[in-house]
């Protein structure tokens, strides 16, 4: 879920990159189900692309501590958190389990440079994106025995929570832009599908 801004911030923010405007530019929301492997592939993803000038990965801003593993992020206490989007530093940011994500307003100098910009996004927070934006989804998932057996491995939920948990993977909001990534292989297979579909993109953006 989205929470709301501070006026001030919203004030900031109707100074945005037009969605319709800027030839090359693209924001690429990766999203996926608990079980899917997107961290895997995003990181191998990102190691494959190092050095090219088209793409830049984004760090995300979580109220998480760093050793407390997963992503790499830049890790900020809540009233850290909340002086920076006060201050309108975030370009994004939304609020699930308890903490808080921002992604950084320097990405719009980024997508000014006509970059594709890549980051972690919620579901919750596509609808806001993709009315800010030119943004494309990537969906990184994979059949629902792929996804149960994953997250079976980890021996953190039984059977039943782990089928509760895939069932209530939140649908992705009607009319986006949306590439599929099915990661049921081995995660070089599944990061070379990332790769293609992410020059995909950035041929797309400066066709548009």
């Amino acid at each position: 879920m989205v929470l709301g801004l501070a006026p001030n911030v919203v004030a900031q923010q109707r100074e945005r990159v037009n969605p319709r405007e800027g030839l090359g530019r693209m924001l690429v929301a990766v999203v996926g189900p608990s079980g899917a492997g997107k961290d895997t592939l995003m990181g191998l993803a990102r190691a494959r692309l190092e050095g090219d000038a088209r793409f830049r990965f984004v760090q995300r801003s979580i109220t998480r501590p760093a050793e407390a593993g997963g992503e790499a992020h830049r890790a900020l206490s809540v009233a850290a958190f909340e002086a920076e989007r006060t201050a309108g530093a975030f370009a994004l940011w939304w609020g699930a389990h308890g903490l808080f994500y921002g992604i950084p307003r320097d990405i719009e100098a980024d997508l000014a440079a006509r970059r594709v910009v890549v980051a972690n996004l919620s579901r919750g927070a596509l609808a806001e994106a993709a009315g800010r934006y030119p943004l494309r989804v990537l969906n990184i998932t994979a059949t629902f025995a792929v996804l149960a057996a994953r997250l079976a491995a980890r021996g953190r939920e039984s059977a039943d929570d782990i089928a509760a948990r895939l069932a209530r993977e939140a649908a992705l909001p009607a009319g986006l832009d949306v590439a599929t990534v099915s990661n049921d292989a081995t995660p070089e297979d599944g990061a070379a599908r990332v790769v293609a579909e992410l020059r995909r993109a950035a041929a797309d953006a400066r066709r548009s």
